[in-house]
C-alpha cells in the first residue's frame, strides 16, 4: 500500500493524483449538497447542418457564466460535423466533439479522461520504474492520446443514457410566457443558455433570439415559443 501511495504521489504522477482527488471531492460535494458549480467558459461552436428536411441550423454556445453541463449538453452529431459541414471548425472544437466532451455532461467525460490518463500513467511508470525520472515525464505526456481514445470508447455507450435521462420523468412544465435571465450573450442564430424559475426551481434551458437581435448576458428575457425539435426556446428581451 505504501509503495502504491509513493508511486501515485511521485514527481511524475503527483499532478494527476491531486487532480483525481479534487474531482472525487467535487462529485462527493455535488451529490451530497446538490450544488452545481458555475465557471466562466467561452466555447463557441458554429456549425451549418443540412438535414434530409433541408433545414439549416447554426448552433453555438457563447459562455457568459455557463456551468459544465450547459456546455456539454449541446447535442452535436459526428455526422453533422464531418460529413455535411459548410463552415470549417477550429481544431479544438473538433477535439471536444470527437472525444465526447460535447454531447455528454462535460464533467463526466472530463473525469473519465483524467482517471484513465492517471491509470495509464501510474501503471506504465510503475511497471517500468520510471515514476521518478525524465522517462516518466515522457510517458506522462505520451499517455494523453491513448487516454483520450480510451475515454471516447468508454463514454460513447453513455450517450443514449444521458440523452434519455430526463425523458418521461416529471410532468412537463410549460415555459412559454415565462420570464428568465440570460446566462450568455446571444444574437443571430447563436444558441445560448438562460435560467428560468418554474415551480420554485431554477431551470437551465437553451435559447435563441426570436428576431436575431443581440440580447446581452444577465438581461431579462421572455420566452416566446419552443423550437420544432424541442431542443431550445425562442426569446426576446424583456423590461419590467
Amino acid at each position: 500500500m505504501k509503495e502504491l501511495i509513493d508511486i501515485a504521489f511521485s514527481s511524475v504522477n503527483m499532478v494527476l493524483t491531486i487532480l483525481m482527488i479534487l474531482l472525487i471531492l467535487y462529485w462527493l460535494f455535488t451529490m451530497i449538497s446538490g450544488v452545481d458549480f458555475d465557471v466562466d467558459v467561452d466555447v463557441d461552436i458554429d456549425i451549418d447542418m443540412d438535414t434530409d428536411l433541408d433545414v439549416d441550423t447554426d448552433a453555438g454556445i457563447e459562455g457568459g457564466n455557463l456551468d459544465f453541463q450547459d456546455i456539454a449538453n449541446t447535442e452535436v452529431n459526428k455526422e453533422d460535423v464531418v460529413g455535411k459541414k459548410r463552415k470549417p471548425l477550429k481544431w479544438w472544437q473538433i477535439v471536444l466533439i470527437y472525444f465526447n466532451f460535447v454531447g455528454l455532461p462535460f464533467m463526466f467525460t472530463f473525469t473519465c479522461w483524467i482517471f484513465i490518463w492517471w491509470l495509464c500513467t501510474v501503471i506504465t511508470t510503475s511497471l517500468t520504474s520510471t515514476y521518478n525520472n525524465s522517462l516518466g515525464y515522457i510517458i506522462f505526456l505520451a499517455a494523453i492520446l491513448p487516454s483520450l481514445l480510451l475515454t471516447k470508447i468508454f463514454t460513447t455507450p453513455f450517450k443514449g443514457f444521458f440523452k434519455n435521462l430526463n425523458k418521461d420523468g416529471d410532468a412537463p412544465i410549460d415555459l412559454i410566457g415565462r420570464k428568465g435571465t440570460l446566462q450568455s450573450t446571444i444574437s443571430g442564430n447563436k444558441l445560448g443558455s438562460a435560467e428560468v424559475i418554474a415551480e420554485s426551481n431554477p431551470l437551465s434551458i437553451y435559447v435563441k433570439s426570436l428576431n436575431g437581435e443581440q440580447i446581452n448576458y444577465h438581461q431579462k428575457i421572455l420566452i416566446i415559443k419552443q423550437s420544432e425539435d424541442k431542443n431550445y426556446y425562442f426569446v426576446q428581451s424583456y423590461n419590467d
